[in-house]
Order: structure tokens, then C-alpha cells, then sequence
């Protein structure tokens, strides 16, 4: 070491001693400095989300501490906490001189702060009076404020009140907290391993928590234990059986309530209002969720997928929302299989093509345009000459039906029909009619147009899809209602969005066919029955690398989405109806309980009619279907 060196750390720590003891002999006398934050903690109020009938389901608060007292915290987590930080606290007045002579001779060789010398009673007084920054002048006041902590508290408040305070990384505060997230259990009720896992974690939460880094943190822990071997607290058989057992963290709870839509509800609200206001200052925020709808929606979600995933692959995943028809209140919203997996959010955020549900839009259109369902086109092979190359639309099936009505092409999600349909209705007209749907901008006019080459988010989707359900009337779906402040003053509140994006009489004749179907659908269930009117489209997109199914009853509305993140393809064989479609019916049996049915155009008339020819019949068999003309 040069002396240059020795020089440039040696004077001012005898300048900073000096001043130093010189301010200590003042606060130690005159103590203006206010200690009550140890007594008297307050994280402030947590702000509520409520669902559409005032029931709490989620909060939103940062600090999660448990306050303790020290009598309920077992001997072996103090033993720990000491052995790990602190092995003189109940001896040294606040500042170890042995730890600080140690740390200036670690600091002085590496020619910076590389090493701190904090003791419990330092470590409490950074936790609530200062920053993190390692500077000599922070480090001289944290050393003076922790001789005045010695001297106002006695040894078990000073350590109760660090336990309480300790923080444990991802948002976790305190003993209690950390012992019921990471074991499960009260702090009471710990093993010495777990009570080793806990101390292991101050030193650096971002590297040791085991939520984080499980394998650091168990190598972490092992450390403690084997200090407690050391220090002769447990006999060393017993130290070398706990280190061979892994860590035993609690799962993180996959049963959370609609966690995507908390995580969208949080990233408005603190943009908003900002953190302090969310976090500490007890907002009450009306959500449109309806727990009843969300938890059987979840339920039926994962149960499904969680066969899906066995039979396609772990990495599918999918959405669902599901909005109120009249209101665009969304009372139910799934963004992915496992949150705690995957945040990335498919129902909110996510694009993708839209496939076969665009279908309903396309045909609406073509009504406008002045035909009707009885309409009869050729199902053949054809081509479209576009940007100078040919186009040969396929069917899913690889076949060619002849002839058909447009209500038995939209029925059975025709290609070929659909694509003779937009030449029909003009191809600007399809645009700007999707305009009026919501749909994002800017829509190609291109000929793929017909077959729903046209990204969406799911609540895009689902507020499209909607029209039909809600007399062609677009309500832009939504999931927060009111936000008042902790007086009760109302500081925000939802505008709806909605227009006309049909004539009635169009929408209705459109509702009426696509009832066909979902009893189509319903008897490939084996017959299963509804107690509501309802309306249904499955979707795919190329290559199968999207299912969709979009299905609604007269007061809700939902769609559904699966696939991969990569937009990878799910392989051959995969329907809407098979894999979608049980979620949906399974949802909507155990939601509907009493019978609804759609209100339609009261000009329109219904018929019988051969949806094979489109000739008016007027007995019905497996040849009819019912439209409105």
C-alpha cells in the first residue's frame, strides 16, 4: 500500500471522526432527532378494487409488513438473525468498533467502499432514515443515529422492530409476512431451516430470495446453518441433515383472481394517479368484474387447457374475455394459462389474426349490399388475379361442396364462398364496414380480407363479435367503472364508448344465422341443451396457428383465443369445436339460470328455408334451416 494512498483515506477519516464526535456530543444531549417512526408504523391505505356487485377482490399495496411481537418469534430466528448479522448485538451500544476497524482495512486495500460494518441497530436505522448510497458521510450519520437508538430503546425493541421492518425482496416486509408467503405458516411456527432461510435473505434479497434465486438462496441458507453448527446451536448431524434438504417454498398462488386484469388496472391507475396515490392512499376503485363469472371462467379455463397442454404442447396458451352485451362491461378476463408463469397478456395486448370470426362482418355487408341468405353461390376453385399474381383460396377441407346458400357458407365458415361474397359486396364497402366495428387501422383492402387477415387483440374481437349479440349496436368493452378517493370523492369515471355499426334489420337476419351454428355445435356436444338463445363462430387461421370461438347469449358475450406465443402452428386437425367451445358451453351452463332469447328486427319475418337451394319450405327437416328475409 503507498502512502499516497494510506494518506488519502487516513486524513479525512480523522477530519470525519472529528466532526463526527463532535455532532454526537450534541444530538446525545439536545436528541432533536424524531424516533417515533419505530413506534407508531403506518404503511398507509390500500387502495380496494371492488367487482360489479361491491366485493373486494384484489388490493393493490406495496408494503406487506405483519407487525410481530418479539415474544411470538421463536428463539432459533433470533439465533439466526444473530449468528448471520449481528453476533454482539446484545453486547455493542448500537456500533461494532471491531467491525469498523475491519472494514476500513477491506476498504483502504480496494481503494473505495467495498464493506460496510452495520450492525442490527444500523441496518434499522438505514431501513427507515436513510438511503442505500455507500458514502462515508451517510455511513458517519447512520453510526450517530444508531448510538441514539441505543440509547432511547432497549435491545428486544430495537430488534422487534427490525424484524418487523427487515425487508425480504418482492415487496415482502417483515418476519410474519415472509414466513406465510415463502412456508405457508406463521413466523411462530417455523423450523430452525426455515428460520436460517429467512436470515439468509437480508443480506441481498435481489440474489437470495427464494422466490427469485432458489438455488442461491438454499446455498445461502446452508452457510447460516453451519454457523449455527459453529456456534454449537445444533448439534452437526442434525446441521448436515438440513442442508441436504432442499428449500420447501410455498407455490405462489395460482388461484389469484383475474391477475392480467389487476396487472392492466394498475399500469392505468398509476399512470393516472400515480404510485403514492395507488399504494398508500386508500383509493376504491369500481371494477366491471363479476367474481361468480371470473372464477367459473378461470376454472373451466385451466381445466381445459391443462388437457390441451398434455395433448399440443406446454407452450400453447389462449384468452378470454367475456363483456355484458348491452354495457361492454367486462365481466370476465383470463390473459394466459399461469400468470405466475407467463404476465404477458393475450387477452389485452396480444395480436392475432382473426380468421373465420371476421366472417360474420363480411356477410353483414353483403346484406347491406342488397342480398339476403338465400342467395346461393358455387362452392369451386377459383382465382383471383391480385398485385399481379393469382390467388387460389382453399377450404379447410381440401373439397369443393357446389352449390350453397350464403347461410349455409357462413354456417359452415366457407372459404371459398366468403371470398365470392367480398367481390359481391366490394371490397372498400368490407373496409369501411369493419371501420364501424372497431376494427384497428389501417384494414388492407385485400382479397385475404374475406378469410380475416386482420390482427386483433381478444377485447377487439370480443366487442366486434358483439354487434350481433346487442342489435348491432358497438359498446367498446371496458373493465373500470369509478374511481373515488379516500373521502369519497369520485376522481374518475368511465365515458362509454358506443354507436350504431348496423341497421337492425341487418344485424338481426346475421344473429339469426349464426344460431345455426351453435346448434351445431351443441349437438356434436352430444345434444347438450342451453337455457338461453344463443349465437356462435369458430375461427382458424392458416396453418392452424390461431383457434378461435366467439360465442354470445342475449346479455353476455364471449371469445376465446388459442395458440402459441411464437405463432408457431398447433398442428393438424385442431377445431374451435373441440378444443374452445367446451370451455365456452361449460361456462355458460353453470352462468345461465334463467331462459333469454334475442330481440330482432320486428320488420323481418321468419322462414323455412332449403339452405342448400335457398327455395322456401314449409316443413322443416335436416335440409331446412330458419332465417329472416
Amino acid at each position: 500500500m503507498n502512502i499516497f494512498r494510506l494518506n488519502f483515506f487516513l486524513m479525512p477519516l480523522i477530519l470525519v471522526l472529528a466532526f463526527s464526535s463532535g455532532l454526537f456530543f450534541c444530538l446525545y444531549h439536545n436528541l432533536w432527532i424524531d424516533f417515533s417512526v419505530l413506534e407508531n408504523y403506518n404503511p398507509g391505505k390500500p387502495s380496494i378494487l371492488l367487482d360489479d356487485q361491491g366485493r373486494e377482490w384484489a388490493r393493490f399495496e406495496v408494503d406487506r409488513r405483519q407487525v410481530v411481537p418479539l415474544t411470538d418469534v421463536p428463539q432459533h430466528l433470533i439465533d439466526a438473525f444473530l449468528v448471520s448479522e449481528d453476533r454482539d448485538f446484545f453486547k455493542h451500544v448500537g456500533i461494532s468498533w471491531r467491525g469498523i476497524a475491519r472494514s476500513v482495512i477491506v476498504n483502504l486495500r480496494h481503494g473505495r467502499i467495498v464493506q460496510g460494518a452495520s450492525t442490527i441497530t444500523q441496518q434499522l436505522v438505514k431501513l427507515l432514515f436513510f438511503d442505500s448510497r455507500r458514502t462515508f458521510k451517510r455511513k458517519i450519520k447512520e453510526q450517530v443515529v444508531a448510538l441514539l437508538v441505543e440509547r432511547q430503546f432497549t435491545k428486544e425493541q430495537i430488534l422487534e422492530t427490525y424484524l418487523n421492518h427487515v425487508y425480504f425482496g418482492c415487496g415482502i416486509y417483515g418476519v410474519e409476512a415472509a414466513a406465510r408467503r415463502f412456508f405457508g405458516k406463521a413466523v411462530s411456527d417455523l423450523t430452525i431451516s426455515e428460520s436460517a432461510t429467512l436470515a439468509s435473505i437480508v443480506k441481498s434479497p435481489g440474489q437470495y430470495c427464494p422466490l427469485l434465486c432458489p438455488l442461491s438462496s438454499q446455498r445461502r441458507r446452508n452457510l447460516v446453518l453451519q454457523q449455527f453448527a459453529n456456534q454449537k446451536m445444533i448439534d452437526p448431524e442434525l446441521c448436515k441433515q438440513l442442508m441436504g434438504e432442499p428449500l420447501q417454498i410455498c407455490e405462489a398462488d395460482h388461484n389469484q383472481v383475474a391477475p392480467h386484469l389487476k396487472e392492466a388496472l394498475r399500469k392505468f391507475l398509476e399512470l393516472k394517479f400515480g404510485k403514492q396515490a395507488l399504494y398508500h392512499e386508500g383509493l376504491v376503485i369500481q371494477t366491471t368484474l363479476n367474481l361468480e363469472t371470473q372464477k367459473i371462467a378461470q376454472l373451466e379455463f385451466e381445466n381445459q387447457f391443462l388437457k390441451l397442454k398434455k395433448e399440443l404442447g406446454p407452450d400453447i396458451d389462449g384468452g378470454l374475455i367475456s363483456i355484458d352485451s348491452k354495457t361492454g362491461e367486462i365481466k370476465a378476463l383470463i390473459g394466459g394459462y399461469d400468470y405466475t408463469v407467463s404476465k404477458y397478456d393475450r387477452a389485452l395486448v396480444a395480436r392475432r389474426q382473426m380468421g373465420s370470426i371476421f366472417k360474420p362482418i363480411l356477410y353483414s355487408a353483403v346484406l347491406q349490399a342488397g342480398y339476403n341468405f338465400t342467395h346461393v353461390e358455387v362452392d369451386e376453385p377459383v382465382e383471383i388475379a391480385f398485385q399481379g399474381q393469382l390467388w387460389r383460396p382453399r377450404n379447410s377441407t381440401r373439397t369443393f361442396d357446389g352449390s350453397m346458400t350464403l347461410a349455409r357458407a357462413l354456417s359452415l365458415s366457407n372459404n371459398v364462398i366468403a371470398v365470392k361474397t367480398l367481390v359481391l359486396a366490394g371490397c372498400q364497402n368490407i373496409v369501411q364496414l369493419a371501420e364501424k366495428f372497431n376494427m384497428p387501422k389501417p384494414i388492407l383492402p385485400y382479397p385475404s380480407l374475406a378469410l380475416g387477415c386482420i390482427d386483433v387483440t381478444l377485447s377487439e374481437a370480443t366487442g366486434a363479435f358483439n354487434v350481433f349479440a346487442n342489435n348491432g349496436v358497438y359498446v367498446a368493452p371496458h373493465y373500470l367503472k369509478w374511481v373515488k378517493n379516500e373521502w369519497g370523492t369520485k376522481i374518475f369515471r368511465h365515458q362509454e364508448l358506443s354507436w350504431r355499426a348496423l341497421p337492425t334489420n341487418i344485424s338481426s337476419q346475421v344473429t339469426k344465422v349464426l344460431g345455426i351454428g351453435t346448434a351445431r355445435y351443441l349437438n356434436k356436444m352430444g345434444g347438450r341443451k342451453l337455457l338461453a338463445e344463443s349465437i356462435g363462430k369458430t375461427g382458424t387461421t392458416n396453418d392452424s396457428r390461431t383457434c378461435w370461438f366467439a360465442g354470445s347469449t342475449p346479455n353476455l358475450t364471449t371469445v376465446l383465443y388459442l395458440g402459441r406465443d411464437n405463432n408457431e402452428p398447433l398442428g393438424k386437425g385442431i377445431f374451435p369445436v373441440w378444443t374452445l367451445f367446451p370451455i365456452w358451453l361449460a361456462m355458460y351452463e353453470k352462468i345461465i339460470k334463467t331462459p333469454q332469447t334475442f330481440t330482432y328486427d320486428p320488420t323481418l319475418k321468419e322462414i323455412n328455408i332449403d339452405w342448400v337451394t335457398g327455395r322456401q319450405v314449409w316443413f322443416a327437416n335436416e335440409e331446412t334451416v330458419k332465417i329472416l328475409v
